[in-house]
């Protein structure tokens, strides 16, 4: 597996890959797709969490040795 990259308009829901491009492809490829939109579950979340942590009723921290078993 290689990595193509490049930037595209997405035009009615369709992105056009380059014409550089199109002989290298076979019948199916992966598609990851970037934006620079903000995702809902941004790092703001995470230090959100970090800072405000949701308290839960009874709960109980795993010990070292329950964290590491794998049985």
């Amino acid at each position: 597996m290689y990595a193509i990259e490049f930037r595209a308009k997405i035009k009615n829901g369709i992105i056009e890959i380059p014409e550089i491009y199109k002989n290298k492809l076979k019948d199916s490829v992966k598609v990851i797709i970037l934006t620079n939109e903000k995702s809902e579950f941004s790092s703001d979340t995470i230090e959100e969490l970090v800072r405000s942590p949701i308290k839960l009723p009874n709960f109980k921290p795993l010990r070292r040795d329950e964290i590491y078993d794998r049985g």
